[in-house]
């Protein structure tokens, strides 16, 4: 029952912060459509408001490495934290948390090898 009634708490919690989130959305908007006045002049309306004319199309498309190589970089950045996580706790794991954690890194190298080899992390 004690369990059940956890549940329902987090659900509680969860249901009452999406319902803060849509309130706070909706009374932006509201607020936004009623006191804000929008009066469009020439200079707000080229693409950039920094004093410099604007050369060629705003619209500029990046190569999918640089995407990839982000994707790489956050996805080995996470995994350093729970590297760094288990070596806090290494004495309390025994063998099961060294091999768990070894297994993890073969994962991981495997991974990095499989990049490397599609030639993901060469910078153009």
């Amino acid at each position: 029952m004690a369990a059940a009634l956890g549940y329902f708490y987090a659900a509680l919690f969860f249901i009452v912060g999406c319902g803060f989130v849509v309130a706070a959305l909706v009374a932006a908007d509201v607020l936004n459509q009623l006191f804000l006045k929008r009066r469009p002049s020439r200079s707000k309306l080229i693409t950039y408001e920094s004093g410099e004319t604007p050369l060629g199309s705003a619209w500029v498309q990046y190569p999918l490495a640089f995407y990839i190589f982000a994707l790489l970089f956050v996805a080995f950045d996470v995994d350093i934290v729970f590297i760094l996580s288990w070596a806090v706790i290494f004495q309390q794991l025994g063998w099961f948390g060294f091999v768990e954690i070894l297994f993890f890194i073969i994962i991981l190298a495997v991974g990095l090898i499989y990049a490397w080899r599609k030639g993901v992390i060469r910078w153009i």
